[in-house]
């Protein structure tokens, strides 16, 4: 397994092995030696997956604290183009943002620390992404930034956007509630 960091501190592409032979693949997607040495969090609450069609666009998602939570997510299915957006007060790459082609076929994955709103554009449908994140989804929580307010080059002009992600504040607009202070003392295993 090996982790390369992007450009955003705390944020790691992740390649997982694969083993093929006449029956077909199999492919490591945790091992938590590897996550552990980098000194990232691997307590994951929660799983759950996403299914895309043609011309979506997901994002860009988080959870404020106290339901914060860092996350792993790999493509089973299709291919995407993955987005990672720092939102963390005080950080020096505050606003940028990172991404990756995540393919089913080239078993790769990206993990992110709290404070990184993600988001998705699919490439090849249908797009199955699997999320391993740390704390348990809380709704009232539950929040993101307007996928198009903050400079990505998404691939298509018309994308298939939920109403609720159309709604969402824009990045000038939001007041981040990840600060210094609150990022200081990470609660990470």
């Amino acid at each position: 397994m090996k982790l390369t960091p992007l450009a955003i501190p705390g944020c790691y592409e992740v390649r997982f092995p694969m083993h093929v032979d006449q029956r077909g693949h199999f492919v490591k997607t945790f091992q938590y030696s590897a996550f552990a040495g980098l000194s990232l969090e691997t307590d994951f609450a929660e799983t759950f997956y996403t299914v895309s069609g043609s011309n979506v666009i997901r994002g860009m998602h988080f959870q404020i604290p106290p339901a914060d939570h860092a996350k792993m997510v790999y493509c089973v299915s299709g291919a995407v183009m993955d987005v990672a957006l720092d939102i963390r007060g005080g950080s020096p790459s505050y606003g940028r943002h990172a991404v990756v082609e995540l393919d089913a076929e080239q078993c790769n994955g990206v993990y992110l620390s709290r404070g990184i709103a993600h988001g998705f554009a699919v490439r090849r449908a249908p797009a199955v992404l699997l999320y391993y994140v740390t704390a348990e989804h809380v709704p009232a929580l539950d929040c993101g930034i307007r996928w198009d307010s903050f400079g990505v080059q998404w691939p298509f002009t018309s994308p298939l956007v939920s109403a609720r992600d159309e709604k969402l504040p824009r990045l000038q607009e939001y007041e981040t509630p990840f600060t210094d202070e609150a990022m200081a003392v990470p609660a990470w295993k």
